[in-house]
């Protein structure tokens, strides 16, 4: 169990401030959501991979 197990899982945050932010920062802040959503993306292509699996295996 890691401390991320812990968290509430459907937290809305508050949205970042993003006025006092420099250009290179607002850019590779930019750049780490990119990486963080396709990071999701991936786990939900891995997820319907199992899951389908999973529903082909119980259909026999």
């Amino acid at each position: 169990m890691t401390f991320e197990d812990l968290e509430p899982k459907n937290v809305t945050r508050k949205p970042v401030d993003l006025s006092t932010w420099n250009i290179e920062d607002l850019e590779g802040y930019i750049a780490n959501m990119k990486t963080e959503i396709q990071r999701a993306e991936a786990m939900i292509v891995e997820k319907q991979s199992v899951s389908s699996a999973a529903e082909s295996l119980f259909k026999r």
